[in-house]
């Protein structure tokens, strides 16, 4: 089977983050339905509301909570852009865990700034994240901490999942969901729940147009890698698609879109505007890839992930004068 976990792994996962966690809201703005048109009606799933603005706080949680106490005590190590990093992080300072971060050389800073201020070792290696993610492996080996990869885990892939448990129930009649697609954690999370709790509801990705690795490896049927990056969306900034998910993507998403950044800067200011929340590129791609898709989606109930909400000072900026 080419999932790479089961229903029972998240509901695991849940009971896990159950006492550190609360559901994020699930929203309906008519603006938005305006917005689409198409006849959709448009609910946005609120991730930017954790404790670390991003959904990737239910990855960590749910990997540091299944460590042993040996394990524990060895600490964890995982490379990351920002968000993950920022959600192992919590959760090894939630729960006394030493946690070792690597991100890309000129990192954003202020996501830098972020995973320092939870405690966590910062370590910046590697031109591109491809590169730091050999750096943290060699790095693990050498001191025997858990490797928490951002996707390739599948205590991150349940944690993803939890969110999706959360859509359902708060919004039983959901006929779609659009996600971000970077590694592929929300993507195959939503699919291992929908499987089992509501066979109906269609999965379809958003990609960056300027990091079209995962859009080509599912349109081609082969997993790339190291492809070239170029898109200030950094949570879905992904050169290369992973073991753990792609085959489970390549069976389950119904279809597969990408927006160029434009289109997501745009999608940034539109959510500002009508939700007044801030969500990063990730968190606008939703929305941007849910307007390419409006026609083949006329009439739905549809889901789109704010999956976070760490948008540089740079971007915001950037976004508003536009």
């Amino acid at each position: 089977m080419p999932f790479p976990i089961t229903y029972a792994d998240v509901l695991a996962a849940r009971e896990r983050l159950a006492p550190y966690l609360t559901p994020t809201p699930l929203r309906e703005y008519p603006q938005l339905n305006d917005l689409v048109g198409n006849g959709i009606r448009v609910w946005v799933k609120h991730e930017n509301h954790h404790p670390t603005q991003s959904f990737k706080i239910r990855n960590g949680l749910a990997v540091v909570t299944s460590l042993t106490a040996a394990e524990r005590a060895r600490g964890a190590i995982g490379a990351s852009t920002g968000n993950h990093g920022q959600g192992v992080a919590y959760a090894g300072k939630l729960l006394g865990v030493p946690v070792a971060i690597c991100v890309p050389e000129r990192n954003n800073a202020e996501k830098n700034a972020a995973i320092r201020a939870l405690s966590a070792e910062l370590i910046e290696t590697g031109a591109i994240y491809d590169e730091t993610v050999v750096a943290c492996a060699q790095i693990q080996a050498e001191r025997g901490m858990t490797l928490v990869h951002s996707t390739n885990h599948p205590q991150v892939v349940a944690g993803a999942g939890t969110m999706t448990l959360e859509i359902i129930e708060q919004q039983p009649d959901i006929e779609a969901i659009v996600i971000a697609l970077g590694g592929g954690s929300q993507a195959v999370g939503a699919m291992t729940v929908l499987r089992e709790r509501a066979p109906g509801v269609k999965v379809y990705a958003i990609g960056a147009a300027g990091a079209p690795a995962q859009y080509e490896s599912w349109k081609q049927g082969r997993r790339l890698e190291r492809h070239p990056v170029k898109t200030f969306a950094e949570g879905i900034a992904t050169g290369s698609a992973y073991e753990m998910t792609f085959d489970a993507l390549r069976e389950g998403l119904a279809g597969f879109v990408t927006v160029d950044d434009d289109a997501i800067f745009g999608a940034v200011r539109d959510l500002i505007r009508i939700t007044h929340n801030v969500p990063e590129g990730a968190g606008a791609a939703g929305l941007a890839g849910l307007r390419v898709l409006a026609p083949q989606l006329a009439g739905k109930r549809v889901a789109i992930i704010m999956c976070g909400g760490n948008l540089s000072m740079a971007d915001l900026k950037r976004a508003v004068a536009e």
